[in-house]
């Protein structure tokens, strides 16, 4: 028991959290402020990351500039990062938000740049045959083609987003269920960690339901493919 947890213990340790509250308040505050800097990072490496990926995907000359950059940011571990966050911005919500949303980015960024280079170069001469521009080109043909590769990227973004909020938490916050798991494995409290991970986990799959039930409104207009077919 002192190196792993029980499921009796994890359940009690859960609902204890939830009865009396945690050392840093609220069971439900700890959750909110874990699940707000994940879901701010998430957006924000979103964003950046779809308009830097389709940005590079369209102009190859901007893409040489920045791929030395690019690689050199990727390069760096992600826990140098986070103690850099936070010794320049403190222990608030910002260095959480901010690591959470450089794990959010590479993601996004390397699937939307992909996406855009796979665009099948027929439907691209189609299209400037008939007249399109190159606003409508991109518009109606190169981001409905890549919106596929960066959908398919958020499955896995999000879980990342959650990553980089709790190591921020562990590395200096005042709320967070990483907070709270540093201070159970500080206690060498196993029912701690592992109650906190399972709420974790919990949060991930709920958002992942969301992100399936996004994909399926914005990729309607794609062709089921055979594996789709056969679970219809």
């Amino acid at each position: 028991k002192f190196f792993y947890a029980q499921p009796s213990g994890i359940w009690n340790r859960l609902w204890d959290y939830f009865e009396n509250g945690t050392e840093f308040g609220s069971y439900p505050l700890q959750i909110e402020t874990t699940m707000q800097e994940a879901l701010y990072g998430f957006l924000l490496g979103t964003a950046v990351g779809i308009v830097m990926g389709v940005a590079l995907g369209l102009n190859r000359f901007l893409a040489q500039v920045l791929d030395p950059f690019i690689k050199v940011v990727n390069a760096i571990p992600r826990i140098v990062l986070g103690a850099i966050f936070v010794v320049a911005f403190g222990v608030g919500i910002t260095p959480k938000v901010l690591l959470a949303a450089v794990l959010v980015f590479f993601i996004v960024f390397f699937n939307a740049f992909q996406g855009v280079r796979e665009v099948d170069r027929n439907v691209l001469n189609n299209a400037k045959v008939l007249g399109a521009s190159r606003w409508h080109v991109i518009r109606h043909v190169t981001l409905p083609s890549a919106m596929t590769w960066i959908i398919a990227s958020l499955h896995s973004a999000f879980g990342f987003a959650i990553v980089g909020a709790v190591v921020g938490e562990v590395l200096g916050a005042q709320h967070g269920l990483g907070l709270l798991i540093k201070s159970a494995q500080g206690n060498f409290d196993p029912d701690g960690v592992f109650a906190n991970m399972f709420v974790i986990a919990a949060l991930v799959l709920i958002v992942e339901f969301v992100i399936e039930r996004l994909e399926r409104r914005l990729l309607a207009w794609r062709p089921k493919t055979q594996a789709e077919s056969v679970l219809v």
